[in-house]
């Protein structure tokens, strides 16, 4: 009697890993082990592992057919193929010149234009109009980068990662725990959407804190705030829980003035920093001529 020829079975564990979808722990590791990579932690360096939270992010950050989007940080290309395979064009910016060899081979064949070196150096202004930010932000210069964001006429939405405590600063209204300068630099250039919380375990390695991820959209119908007015509104909500006038006060405004312009404000002189929405705020900064 002639028996059936066996079935085929893999046998080289490593074959497995590589059809293993790219966001997947195995096949994660299987690529820093081959290109001979550790994750570092001074540069933020913490990949994804979940593919629910990578589609989450994408389909919130607006990645789409024809949408230009730029990634800071891309690591393994993990975030940047889910926004790729949905037909945006990425334009990714990555400091760790180590990964050149694995993102060689994890973005071939996608729309994706690497542009190596430090993100702090990049000229955001140069983006093209209708930019939308999707990234994995390092926590080290998140502030930093949401800010360059925010003044790049070009850019219109930044869909980040960032630490819940960050998320929170960001989303939060004046009267609220977490209000501060982070918020209401936020509102002056436009909305922010809580889009979901990220546990510390889709991350590989996992970071010390929970994440968030967060929508800004900003309006750029509207000018720009000025210089003066913006660090005018850091000093007020510098010491947020400090009452207004006495901030004012350590920025160099005189009493009778401060006290005149919170009565016309419509503001207690006893009112709290953290209290004050942002209208009145710039109101007390154009009775103190700080602004027209």
């Amino acid at each position: 009697m002639t028996l059936p020829d066996p079935v085929p079975t893999t046998t080289d564990p490593a074959a497995d890993t590589k059809e293993a979808p790219l966001y997947s722990p195995a096949r994660v590791r299987e690529l820093l082990n081959r290109h001979g990579l550790r994750p570092t932690k001074s540069l933020g360096q913490n990949f994804l592992i979940d593919g629910n939270i990578l589609r989450a992010i994408a389909e919130a950050g607006g990645a789409q057919a024809g949408a230009r989007i730029l990634e800071v940080g891309p690591g393994l290309g993990v975030l940047t193929r889910e926004i790729a395979s949905r037909g945006a064009h990425v334009t990714a910016l990555e400091k760790d010149e180590r990964l050149r060899p694995a993102l060689a081979e994890t973005l071939a064949g996608l729309d994706v234009e690497l542009i190596w070196g430090d993100a702090l150096d990049f000229d955001y202004a140069s983006l093209p109009e209708g930019t939308r930010v999707i990234a994995n932000l390092p926590y080290y210069i998140t502030g930093v980068l949401l800010s360059r964001f925010m003044h790049a006429p070009g850019i219109v939405s930044a869909t980040v990662l960032v630490q819940k405590e960050v998320g929170q600063r960001l989303a939060a209204r004046p009267g609220e725990d977490a209000y501060g300068f982070l918020s209401a630099l936020a509102a002056l250039h436009g909305s922010v959407r809580h889009v979901r919380d990220v546990p510390k375990g889709a991350f590989l390695p996992a970071p010390d804190v929970t994440s968030s991820v967060i929508r800004l959209d900003f309006d750029r119908s509207r000018p720009a705030p000025e210089a003066a007015l913006l660090k005018f509104v850091e000093g007020a909500l510098h010491h947020r829980r400090k009452t207004l006038r006495n901030n004012l006060r350590m920025i160099g405004h005189e009493g009778p003035a401060i006290d005149a312009a919170l009565i016309a404000a419509g503001l207690r002189p006893d009112v709290r920093a953290e209290d004050v929405p942002l209208s009145k705020l710039e109101d007390v900064a154009r009775r103190l001529g700080v602004v027209r």
